[in-house]
C-alpha cells in the first residue's frame, strides 16, 4: 500500500479544522441573519407607526389651525391661511385647504406637483361643525426626511452589529475548531500508527473537550487492552507448548517402548498412558469451554439448583487427590437455592477447588462454604497456601496469564478464566482476595432462586 504524502496528511487535516470553523459560522451568520432581519423588521414597523402618528398629528395641528382662522372670519374668503402654509412648510409639507363644497380655499405652491406623495385628509371643525377640510402631502424634507434619516440609521446599526458578530463568530469558530481539532488530529496519529504496526503509540495527556478528553482515554484504555491480549497470546503459544509437550513426550516414549518390545503393556503402563491423554483432554476441553463463552455460543439449562448440593459433589470428586496430596479439605455447606447450569457451576467449583489443590501445600487446609448471605447466595474457597502477590491479583482471571509462583505447577492458566466467564453467564461474580503468606479466598456471588 502507497504510503499518504506528509503534505496531503497535513493539507487534510488543516481542510478538516476549516469545514469545522465554517460550519460553526454558517450558523452563526443564519442566527445573526435571522436576528438582524427580525429586529430590522420590528424596527421598521416601528419606525413606520411613529412616522404615521406624526403624519396624523401635524394633519391635525393643521386643521385646527385653519379652523381658527376660519372662525375669525366665518367664511374661507378672506381668510389669512398665510399662518398655516407656514407651519407645513416648516415641517416640509404642502397642504390645501378646502371648503366643504371640495374646493380649495388655499393651497401651497409645490400642493400639485407633489400628487404621488403621502397624504392625510382631516376635516376642519369650529365648535363640532365641520367647515372643511385639510388635505397634507409629505415631501422628502422635513419630517418624511427625518423618518428616513432614522431609518437610515437603525440599518447601519443593524448592519454593523451583524457585521461584528459574523467577525466574532469567525474568530471564535477557529479557535473552538483548533481546540477541537488538535486532539481529533492526534488521534488519527495515533491511530494510523497503530495501524502501521507501532504497538506501543498512545494518545497520552491532551487537552481537549470533555467527550474527546474521553475519547482518548479510551483509546489508551482500549490499546493498553490490545497490548495485553497480544502479549498472553503470545504466551498462551509458549505455554500450550510447554504444557502440550510433556504428555506428548511421554505418549511419544510410552507407546514406542511398546511398539519395541522394551516394555510390557501392564495395567499399570496403560493408565500412565491414558493419564496423559485424560491431561491432553482436560486442557482441548478447557480451551474449547473458553472460546464457546468468549463466542457467546455458551448456552445454560438454568434451573433450580442447591449450591451447597454442587459444591459438595465437585469437593467429593477431587476427595481422593486432596488425600493424595496431604491436603485437608473442610466443608461448611449450608443450603441455599439458586437458578443454575448444574454441570457448568460444578466445572466453576471444581476449577476454584482444583486451583486452591495446586498451591496449597502439604499438611495445609482448604475449605469451601456455602449459604445464604441476604439477597445472595456465597461460595467461599479458602486455602492455607503461600497466597498471592498483590501485583497479580488483578491479573489471576486474565486468559492464559500464569504468575510467577505457577512455573513449578501444571496448567496453561485457563482454569480460573473458564470460573469467571462461567460465572458471568450465570449473572454472578467472582472475587479473589489474598494476602502473601496467608493463603487466599475466592468468592462466588450468585443471586438466589
Amino acid at each position: 500500500m502507497a504510503e499518504e504524502d506528509p503534505g496531503q496528511h497535513t493539507l487534510r487535516r488543516s481542510a478538516i479544522g476549516l469545514r469545522l470553523a465554517l460550519a460553526f459560522v454558517a450558523v452563526a451568520l443564519a442566527a445573526v441573519a435571522l436576528l438582524a432581519g427580525l429586529a430590522a423588521a420590528f424596527a421598521a414597523a416601528d419606525v413606520a407607526n411613529l412616522a404615521s402618528r406624526q403624519r396624523a398629528d401635524l394633519a391635525s395641528a393643521i386643521a385646527v389651525a385653519a379652523g381658527a382662522v376660519w372662525n375669525r372670519n366665518d367664511s374661507w374668503k378672506g381668510a389669512n391661511l398665510a399662518p398655516v402654509l407656514d407651519l407645513a412648510a416648516r415641517t416640509g409639507a404642502d397642504v390645501a385647504v378646502k371648503d366643504q363644497t371640495g374646493r380649495a380655499a388655499r393651497m401651497s405652491a409645490g400642493f400639485r406637483a407633489h400628487a404621488s406623495s403621502p397624504q392625510v385628509s382631516v376635516p376642519i371643525k369650529v365648535h363640532g361643525r365641520p367647515v372643511g377640510e385639510a388635505v397634507v402631502r409629505f415631501t422628502r424634507t422635513g419630517l418624511a426626511a427625518a423618518d428616513e434619516a432614522l431609518q437610515t440609521a437603525l440599518w447601519r446599526a443593524i448592519a454593523g452589529a451583524a457585521g461584528l458578530a459574523a467577525l466574532l463568530a469567525l474568530l471564535t469558530g477557529l479557535a473552538v475548531a483548533r481546540r477541537i481539532t488538535r486532539p481529533v488530529e492526534r488521534l488519527i496519529d495515533v491511530t494510523r500508527a497503530m495501524g502501521q504496526g507501532d504497538r506501543a503509540a498512545r494518545v497520552g495527556p491532551i487537552s481537549a473537550p470533555g467527550e474527546i478528553g474521553e475519547l482518548a482515554t479510551a483509546f489508551d484504555l482500549m490499546a493498553d487492552t490490545l497490548d495485553r491480549q497480544e502479549q498472553l497470546r503470545r504466551d498462551l503459544v509458549a505455554d500450550v507448548a510447554h504444557e502440550l509437550r510433556t504428555p506428548i513426550a511421554v505418549l511419544q516414549a510410552g507407546h514406542e517402548a511398546l511398539l519395541d518390545g522394551v516394555a510390557e503393556p501392564t495395567p499399570d503402563q496403560l493408565a500412565s498412558l491414558r493419564d496423559e491423554v485424560l491431561r491432553l483432554a482436560r486442557m482441548v476441553g478447557d480451551l474449547q469451554t473458553l472460546a464457546a463463552a468468549d463466542a457467546a455460543a455458551l448456552h445454560l439449562t438454568l434451573s433450580r439448583q442447591d449450591l451447597a448440593e454442587i459444591a459438595a459433589s465437585a469437593a467429593d470428586s477431587l476427595a481422593g487427590r486432596f488425600e493424595i496430596a496431604g491436603i485437608t479439605l473442610e466443608r461448611r455447606l449450608t443450603p441455599v437455592v439458586v437458578f443454575a447450569d448444574p454441570g457448568r457451576l460444578h466445572q466453576v467449583i471444581t476449577n476454584l477447588l482444583t486451583n486452591a489443590l495446586k498451591f496449597t501445600p502439604a499438611g495445609g487446609r482448604v475449605t469451601v462454604q456455602a449459604g445464604p448471605v441476604g439477597p445472595a447466595a456465597i461460595l467461599q474457597v479458602t486455602d492455607t497456601g503461600a497466597g498471592i502477590p498483590a501485583d497479580e491479583l488483578p491479573r489471576i482471571f486474565d486468559r492464559f496469564w500464569r504468575g510467577r509462583d505457577a512455573a513449578h505447577v501444571s496448567g496453561s492458566g485457563i482454569g480460573l478464566a473458564v470460573a469467571a466467564e462461567l460465572t458471568r453467564a450465570h449473572g454472578g461474580r467472582l472475587e479473589a482476595r489474598s494476602e502473601p503468606g496467608h493463603g487466599a479466598q475466592f468468592t462466588l456471588t450468585l443471586p438466589r432462586g
